[in-house]
């Protein structure tokens, strides 16, 4: 990965924005497809990211990637649970479709890195260009890993607080949207404790590793 933090930046921007427009993206198809249209009569079932941009989060973004991690979020898609035709059940598959995304992309990632290291490759290109597309398709299963596991923590207004709500037989559909404000706080208090070191070393790290199929930094 690149080491200078203004090229780490700009080489893993457009990873992130592709990122989070097929993330969202997934999340309003996905709707579609349970009965509700809202996301798709909103224009959000489109490839531009300029439909999907947050601006704190593509801040929070770059701001984070400074520190070695970059994670960040889009504009939630608009979603109506009394359109979908199984409420409870097809929330939690609209829910399920965005991390599932980003696990999809970790893997097209990784099958380009596993390809790029294979002896065509490396007696095709120059080491050069080699190290340089190995990076870019590191940070591209990085990236989606992370975006993966971040979104799938059980803090509002993240995706993994809407599964957690419906095992716990929560019904209140607007709970989740009470708490944001409060789940904001409690993430960013999260990010300043061991945990949140230990939640990247102990369940990203590995899953980069068998994805890629070496550990990171070997």
């Amino acid at each position: 990965m690149p080491e200078d933090a203004l090229t780490r930046i700009i080489v893993s921007l457009p990873v992130f924005l592709l990122a989070i427009v097929l993330h969202e993206v997934a999340h309003g198809y996905v709707a579609y497809l349970c009965g509700d249209d809202t996301a798709k009569r909103a224009g959000r079932l489109t490839l531009s990211p300029l439909s999907h941009l947050d601006p704190i989060g593509t801040i929070f973004f770059v701001v984070s990637t400074l520190s070695g991690v970059g994670f960040g979020w889009a504009k939630p898609v608009p979603v109506s649970l009394e359109r979908l035709r199984h409420p409870g059940r097809d929330d939690v598959f609209v829910t399920l479709a965005g991390p599932a995304a980003n696990g999809a992309q970790a893997v097209a990632w990784a099958l380009l890195f596993r390809l790029a290291l294979s002896n065509l490759a490396v007696q095709t290109l120059s080491p050069s260009l080699l190290q340089a597309l190995l990076g870019f398709f590191l940070i591209g299963v990085l990236v989606n890993l992370g975006l993966l596991v971040f979104n799938l923590l059980p803090i509002p207004p993240l995706d993994g607080s809407h599964v957690a709500a419906r095992l716990l037989g929560i019904r209140d559909p607007y709970l989740i949207g009470r708490l944001a404000p409060l789940g904001l706080i409690a993430l960013l208090l999260f990010m300043r404790t061991p945990a949140w070191d230990a939640l990247w070393r102990v369940v990203v790290d590995p899953l980069v590793a068998l994805l890629i199929g070496s550990p990171l930094g070997a």
